[in-house]
């Protein structure tokens, strides 16, 4: 499999040889921004929906789900696990915003299925201080999908529920599978 990071750079990234990713990064920024032209976009998804999912660098959102730019609103974070912060994301979406929908991604094969809470502990041994957050690790994706669903469902500040629909995403063959709620 090839990776961006893998990708030999052309000579215009040789100039600053050494550099670090963040340096490559930027370069590229340099790059995108001399051929860029204003979408004339405001930052109302036009599809109205509000996808959450894994920070898994394996899940390619926009090209999975057939999204442009424009069309949703994107929430990311470790296992696509429904948080404090996600709520507060999803709430200004949809009150601010304008979104209706929301789409909850897990997929298979997530690291926070190797985690348990013990992370902290290590962490608080580590660094001296307990993370003020949960590790919200898992053993069954299905029923953390399920837990997600729900916590979006039961939120005084998420007024749009009707449409929160749950699906494992499996990295190895691109498809989406739909979680049952009720199961």
């Amino acid at each position: 499999m090839t990776t961006s990071a893998s990708v030999p750079t052309g000579s215009e990234n040789t100039a600053k040889s050494g550099g670090t990713v963040t340096d490559r990064l930027v370069e590229a920024n340099a790059r995108y921004a001399g051929s860029f032209t204003d979408p004339g976009m405001d930052a109302r998804p036009v599809l109205n929906v509000a996808v959450v999912a894994c920070m898994d660098a394996r899940l390619d959102l926009h090209k999975a789900l057939g999204l442009q730019l424009g069309d949703c609103h994107t929430i990311r974070n470790a296992g696509g696990v429904v948080t404090d912060d996600v709520i507060r994301s999803l709430t200004i979406s949809q009150r601010k915003l304008g979104t209706r929908s929301v789409v909850l991604i897990h997929h298979t094969g997530c690291g926070l299925e190797s985690l348990t809470e013990d992370f902290r502990n290590e962490l608080e041994a580590e660094v001296g201080q307990r993370p003020a957050w949960a590790v919200e690790s898992f053993r069954d994706v299905d029923q953390d999908v399920r837990q997600s669903m729900q916590r979006v469902r039961t939120s005084p500040f998420v007024p749009h529920t009707d449409d929160v629909r749950g699906f494992v995403f499996d990295v190895r063959t691109g498809l989406l599978r739909e979680v049952d709620p009720a199961s």
